[in-house]
């Protein structure tokens, strides 16, 4: 019944889109067909799968970077009073820059590099990560601190048995809120300082034509791999690790 709803909700958003495209009468709205049409003659090119590839490589270098030490970090703020009080600050200052004065920022202190891509995702990313699992280490049961000590746990069996399972939640809700922050400031990366990526196309082709159906080509096949992953992945990871409630 989901899917059928879903299917029909998409049927209405593509009906209403012809519609809208026909009426206007423009090359600015173009119809559905003329965006599929450019993006099966882009993948015969061969440059959508390249561009929608290099892209989700860095969604996934930086995501996995971010994800490491922004649990990490979130595990020191809500264990460390101390530490969470010297780093709160900055913690808030990276959360409410914008991520375009950090891409900017990243490529003028480092250079036109993919280390500068990276490092400006990661950068947006962290602070996000780090917040929600410092949630999730603030809220640890004490009773099972107090039974790893009666059995004297070392750290390694510690943090594999009672810290990890406990923070599964906390982590696989940073994984989906900071997977689709990533990806849209991959795209930006992209833009400003890339020679490939999705950002990179749709910047080429409103720089060139003002192509509109190049534009909403890359960013529909895009966001159809990204929702992709989210449903088919972290979804059913997050319903594992919430099976218990």
């Amino acid at each position: 019944m989901g899917a059928l709803t879903r299917i029909a909700s998409l049927a209405v958003l593509l009906a209403a889109w012809q519609i809208a495209a026909l009426e206007a009468g423009s090359r600015l709205l173009p119809a559905p067909l003329a965006v599929l049409r450019f993006i099966v003659q882009e993948a015969e090119r061969g440059d959508l799968a390249h561009n929608v590839g290099m892209t989700l490589l860095r969604v996934a270098i930086s995501f996995t970077v971010a994800m490491i030490l922004g649990v990490v970090l979130g595990v020191a703020l809500g264990r460390s009073k101390a530490a969470d009080l010297i780093l709160d600050t900055p913690l808030l200052v990276l959360l409410n820059t914008p991520a375009l004065v950090i891409t900017v920022l990243a490529y003028v202190w480092v250079g036109l590099t993919e280390t500068a891509a990276i490092l400006a995702v990661v950068l947006n990313k962290l602070p996000n990560v780090a917040v929600i699992v410092r949630e999730g280490a603030r809220n640890l049961d004490p009773g099972l601190d107090e039974m790893a000590r009666a059995y004297r746990l070392d750290r390694r069996s510690w943090a594999l048995d009672i810290l990890i399972p406990q923070l599964q939640p906390y982590m696989v809700t940073a994984a989906r809120s900071g997977l689709s922050l990533a990806w849209k400031i991959v795209l930006v990366v992209e833009l400003l300082g890339r020679p490939d990526g999705v950002g990179f196309a749709i910047n080429y082709y409103f720089v060139q034509s003002t192509d509109v159906a190049a534009i909403i080509g890359y960013s529909l096949v895009f966001m159809a791999v990204m929702i992709g992953i989210d449903v088919l992945l972290l979804q059913r990871l997050e319903a594992y690790v919430r099976r218990w409630r």
